[in-house]
């Protein structure tokens, strides 16, 4: 059982898809205030209710991460996945991308990183399809075990879904185990949710990503967390155009207007983008027209790592080497 109330603060594990942060996108409180309206409005049934008189429940609303609150009970991501923890694992700082500072566009021109957070989801065959059709290739940063889906590499499809990313060239990487706001978490928890996606991801693919994306984009130098990824090895990862499909799940014209008003704007030279493909309407509608958007330009759609022309080598390690 876990209560579910005002103790923890809202950006730490109430707001369910990634807030962002300056600049080009909204403040964090910006992002949690629409989540509470959307609740209010029945989009995340019975939130809201939880959130602001703090009832306690034994169902998969009160104890499905993120929104369930670690500290007052037991939470459906408190399992840890099989095999030896990687934590401590060997971490040299391996190729020339950043390990100190939050890295928010590409080195290379004439493309656009195609990130999504918070998968794999019912809808991620879909999107590999559609990237496929493409030839385009992205980062998939992936929770391991939250919004009741299942441990990601127990639970059906998805261990077949992630061999099928690295099959056709996509760049797996972490958004953490549970979706924890890092900023708002002791040390020890947050290096838990680091290591257990790393274990669950190596049951998979044999190996462990060196890229993540904090979730909330909460991840600050204050809390410790900066100094704790590189110590894990991991380049902090954001993005410079948000399609805030997010906040518009079903209104994703919205979406399709951010992505047609930045790319038509001359200037930049590439972008950094973030979806999420757990947001049904951005798979099957948003992507094709931002991947035409995107070949009208001339450009192509890559994976973070080539964006910031990291040789694929670097974008992992494995279990006791590297």
């Amino acid at each position: 059982m876990a209560g579910v109330g005002i103790p923890q603060t809202i950006a730490a594990l109430a707001v369910r898809p990634a807030s962002v942060t300056a600049p080009r996108q909204l403040k964090g409180q910006q992002v949690a205030l629409a989540v509470l309206r959307s609740a209010i409005r029945g989009v995340v049934p019975g939130y809201a209710a939880r959130l602001l008189y703090g009832y306690c429940g034994t169902t998969k609303e009160y104890c499905s991460d993120p929104d369930c609150q670690w500290p007052f009970g037991t939470c459906d991501s408190n399992q840890t996945p099989a095999g030896p923890t990687t934590l401590n694992d060997p971490r040299p700082l391996i190729g020339q991308v950043s390990y100190d500072n939050d890295i928010y566009d590409c080195s290379k021109t004439g493309v656009v990183a195609l990130t999504y957070d918070d998968g794999p989801y019912q809808y991620t065959a879909r999107l590999l399809d559609i990237l496929k059709s493409y030839g385009f290739k992205a980062t998939f940063f992936m929770t391991g075990n939250n919004l009741n889906k299942g441990a990601i590499d127990v639970t059906a499809p998805y261990p077949a879904i992630i061999r099928r990313m690295i099959a056709e060239g996509h760049q797996v990487a972490s958004h953490t185990w549970s979706h924890y706001s890092l900023s708002n978490i002791p040390s020890a928890v947050r290096k838990d949710q680091m290591v257990k996606n790393e274990r669950a991801i190596a049951n998979i693919i044999g190996k462990y990503p060196t890229y993540m994306r904090p979730p909330y984009s909460q991840c600050s130098r204050e809390s410790g967390c900066w100094a704790d990824m590189k110590a894990l090895g991991y380049h902090r990862v954001y993005f410079d155009l948000d399609t805030q499909d997010y906040l518009n799940p079903t209104t994703i014209q919205n979406s399709k207007n951010i992505v047609q008003q930045i790319l038509g704007t001359g200037g930049a030279t590439d972008y950094l983008a973030i979806q999420h493909d757990l947001v049904e309407q951005s798979v099957t509608n948003l992507t094709s027209y931002f991947f035409d958007l995107i070949k009208a330009k001339g450009w192509k759609g890559v994976t973070a790592g080539e964006c910031l022309n990291d040789p694929p080598a670097n974008w992992y390690r494995t279990p006791g080497g590297r």
